[in-house]
Formats: structure tokens, C-alpha cells, sequence
């Protein structure tokens, strides 16, 4: 029986009843669709509308629904079912006679819908933030086996100055603990209970909705019965934020997929995660680095078909939200697959050290370093700047670095230069001068590597707090 046929009389065109149904991908909210209609049970029986025997009933078969579901996947095989919703009732029938359809006393599938999604993002949060947790640990650990190991950093994909291999993965550590911040805002925005909401204009029995809530770990009910049936803000906000991890990981495998080249020669691909070619016999690929840059553009087209789902809708539920589920379900399911193999790679890469620290010591990568020694002995930047680019062609034309010139080729650009000169030059000192804040200096990025640590522990501890 259907949940709406009454007034019809008229069966529905075959193939649109098919083509119309959500049960194939929404059976995945079974769970959280049975503990919310526990929490309506409950209510249902402080209303005065079940008593004690239909409530345990009715509670031991939504119980059994479960059972048998994570029993036995042909438990959930029903052609006939037209959402999760239709299906739970139809079980409960089934387990407990005509007692099942009490449970959908002044309720509406528009509410069960959207608390059903609630449940689903709030515990892909939680998973999602426990993997990134996993994920900057062991960025973090490899920045700590790095010790003091330089690279050169780039901008313009030129490179700039040199920095230390743990104050690159820190980089990306920021990145990530910030993805793990939104998460955490779209968790507390998200966790108001639509329960007691109705279709659009509230229950129709006076339910108890702050004790409904409060058995679902909600921080309380939704404000606006209108709002609570048709918001989808926080699926949007859930998978915004997902294209922005993705975009991050994104641009980490693009670097890494750089590094990795013949070209550069700074990293070594793990050959767990790579593969070769079936006409190149010497290839290695950067197979996961380049599936990581491609899920970025499915999990951000799962965030735009979401806005152009929702942007044309007026109040308050359309069947068109039904068209939110497997956007979120594909953005989740790319992201919490996609996790655990990045952090896999990371902690098989091999690091040319060997490469990477030669490679911070050449290209005038000590340039601004040299021109900060002019600054010190009372040089204008400007003016110190302007020196320092000449006595840099100086060394293009003799094809050397800027140690290499001679103290007389040097105060023929400046007198201020002096023996003391070529010590600021060294790797060490050029490593040291950024003795700030967020700079490279090793005792800085030491610092650093213990604020993220405990950064990262403080989320881990908080997803936790949720468990």
C-alpha cells in the first residue's frame, strides 16, 4: 500500500513509479532513519497516542528491521518500496501488524527526510575529520623524520628561497586543519532536530520535540517548521567544504606528481601506489596522484549540481530536494575513500634528501639574504635590492653563485660588503634570518611541528566527544 494513494484512482504509469523511486540509494539512511522514528515512537507515547505494549512493539520490530538489515543485504530488496521511509513502514507492518502504521501519526516523510540527512552528514563529519586527523599526522610525522633537511621553495613555479622540508608539509597541514575547523562549524550549524515539524506547518499532536532531540543528541529542534522540511543548507555547506578538502588534496598531488618527475628528482614514488605502462616498460605512474587531482572536479560537480538544485526552489518541500542525495552520498563516499590512500602514500614516499638539500643551495635562492645583509649594515631595501640584482647578473654572466664572486667583485656593487658576507650566505644562516612567527628558522618550525601536533590531538579528541 502505498503512503499517499487515498485520494487516487488511477495506478501510477509504470515506468514513471520506477524511474520516480529514491529507495536504491536511499536505503543507505535506514539506520538513521530507524533511530529517528524511536525518538517519534517515544514522543508518540508521551502524547498519549501509543501505550506501553504498542511502543515496545513498535520499538522491538524497528530493532529487528535493523538486524535483519545488517544481517543480510537482501533484507533491503524491495521492488516496491518508493523511499526508505515507505520501506521501514512496510517492514514494521509486516513484524507487528496494523500497530506499524500508528508510527506515522503527525508526521511527514518531508520532516523524516530531513532528519534522516541531518544524522547522515553529522556522522560523515565525524568520520570524515577522524580521517584528516590520520591524514595531517602523517604529514606530520614525515616533517619531523625530515629534521632539518632544506628544499627550495617556489613561486611563479620558480624557485625563491629555501625552506625546510618540514615547514612544506606544514603548509599543508594548515590547509587541512582549517578543512577540519569547517567541518566542525557545519557540524554545530546542522545539529537542530526537524522532528515535530510536519509536512510544513508543525505536528499535529502536541510532541514533546526538545525530548526528541535530546534522544538523538541533537542540540535541540529546529526553529521554523517551514525552514526545518525544505533546508538543505547544510548538505550544501557539508560538500562546499569537501570540494575545498578535495581542492587541497588536489594541489598537494599536483606538487607531488612535479616532485616526482625525472625533472625535479625530489621525491620517489611509492610503487604500492603507482602503476606502469602496457607499452613503456619503464614507466612508473602517478596513478593515486592523479585519480586524487580528478575526484577534486567530481566532488566540486557534486557541490555546483547541489546549487543549481536548490537555487530556483521556492519554500517549502519540493520533490526536487530528492535530488540532493546522491551528490552528497558520491561527494562523501569519494572523500572518506579517497583519505585513507593519501595518507597510505604519505607514509610510503621516499624523499630525495640528498637532492632536495642540494637543491636549496643553488639558483640565488640566497638572494634576499644577501640583500638583508646591506639592509643591517644601513642600506636602504630598495637601494639594496638593486645591488644585489646586479651583482646576481654579475654571476649569470660569470655562471656561478653569488658566494662564488670575490670580495672585490662584490664592493664594486657595494662597499658595505665585507668577509662576514659570504657566512650570511650559507643555508644555515639563510635558514635562520626567518626567525619569525610562521617563518622557516628550525627552532620557528619546531615550534610549529608541536603547536600542529596538538592541534590535531585537540580535533581527534573532540570527534571523539561525539562518538
Amino acid at each position: 500500500m502505498k503512503m499517499w494513494s487515498g485520494r487516487f484512482r488511477q495506478p501510477l504509469d509504470p515506468e514513471f513509479e520506477h524511474w520516480q523511486r529514491s529507495f536504491d540509494f536511499d536505503r543507505r539512511l535506514l539506520s538513521h532513519e530507524l533511530a529517528a522514528s524511536s525518538a517519534h515512537a517515544r514522543a508518540l507515547k508521551g502524547a498519549g497516542i501509543l501505550d506501553s505494549t504498542e511502543l515496545i512493539a513498535i520499538l522491538q520490530g524497528l530493532e529487528r528491521i535493523g538486524e535483519q538489515a545488517a544481517s543480510s543485504a537482501k533484507s533491503l530488496a524491495d521492488d516496491e518500496a518508493e523511499d526508505v521511509h515507505h520501506f521501514v513502514e512496510k517492514q514494521l507492518v509486516a513484524l507487528i501488524g496494523d500497530t506499524g502504521y500508528k508510527l506515522h501519526s503527525a508526521r511527514s516523510r518531508n520532516e523524516q527526510i530531513a532528519t534522516d540527512l541531518r544524522l547522515y552528514v553529522r556522522a560523515a563529519i565525524d568520520q570524515v575529520r577522524a580521517d584528516l586527523a590520520a591524514w595531517c599526522s602523517a604529514l606530520l610525522d614525515r616533517a619531523q623524520q625530515a629534521g632539518n633537511v632544506a628544499m627550495p621553495a617556489y613561486t611563479h613555479l620558480q624557485r625563491a628561497e629555501p625552506v625546510l622540508v618540514s615547514h612544506w608539509l606544514l603548509a599543508y597541514i594548515e590547509m587541512f586543519l582549517r578543512d577540519t575547523e569547517r567541518l566542525a562549524d557545519c557540524r554545530k550549524r546542522l545539529n537542530v532536530c526537524p522532528l515535530g515539524s510536519g509536512a510544513v506547518a508543525g505536528a499535529t499532536l502536541p510532541l514533546d520535540r526538545r525530548t526528541m532531540a535530546a534522544d538523538l543528541d541533537f542540540d535541540g529542534p529546529t526553529a521554523n517548521s517551514i525552514d526545518a522540511s525544505s533546508d538543505r543548507d547544510f548538505v550544501l555547506e557539508f560538500v562546499n567544504t569537501l570540494s575545498l578538502l578535495t581542492l587541497h588534496l588536489s594541489r598537494w598531488a599536483e606538487e607531488m606528481i612535479l616532485f616526482s618527475s625525472q625533472e625535479y628528482g625530489l621525491v620517489h614514488l611509492p610503487e604500492a601506489y603507482s602503476t606502469g605502462s602496457s607499452a613503456m616498460p619503464q614507466k612508473k605512474n602517478p596513478d593515486l596522484l592523479e585519480l586524487t587531482r580528478g575526484k577534486c572536479a567530481r566532488v566540486i560537480g557534486s557541490a555546483t549540481t547541489l546549487q543549481i538544485c536548490l537555487k530556483g526552489l521556492p519554500l517549502a518541500y519540493n520533490k526536487d530536494l530528492q535530488e540532493t542525495q546522491e551528490p552528497l552520498f558520491d561527494a562523501t563516499d569519494t572523500v572518506i575513500s579517497l583519505l585513507p590512500l593519501v595518507t597510505g602514500w604519505m607514509k610510503a614516499v621516499e624523499f630525495n634528501y640528498e637532492a632536495l638539500q642540494h637543491a636549496a643551495q643553488s639558483g640565488f635562492m640566497n638572494a634576499w639574504a644577501a640583500a638583508t645583509y646591506l639592509v643591517q649594515h644601513g642600506v636602504p631595501f630598495r637601494l639594496a635590492h638593486e645591488q644585489v640584482g646586479k651583482a646576481v647578473q654579475m654571476c649569470l654572466e660569470k655562471q656561478c653563485e653569488l658566494q662564488d664572486l670575490s670580495l672585490e667583485e662584490l664592493r664594486s656593487v657595494n662597499l658595505k660588503f665585507d668577509h662576514d658576507f659570504y657566512d650570511c650566505l650559507k643555508l644555515g644562516s639563510v635558514l635562520a634570518i626567518h626567525d619569525v612567527p610562521g617563518g622557516t628558522a628550525p627552532a620557528r618550525v619546531k615550534q610549529a611541528m608541536a603547536d600542529a601536533r596538538q592541534r590535531i590531538e585537540l580535533s581527534r579528541e573532540d570527534v571523539h566527544a561525539h562518538a
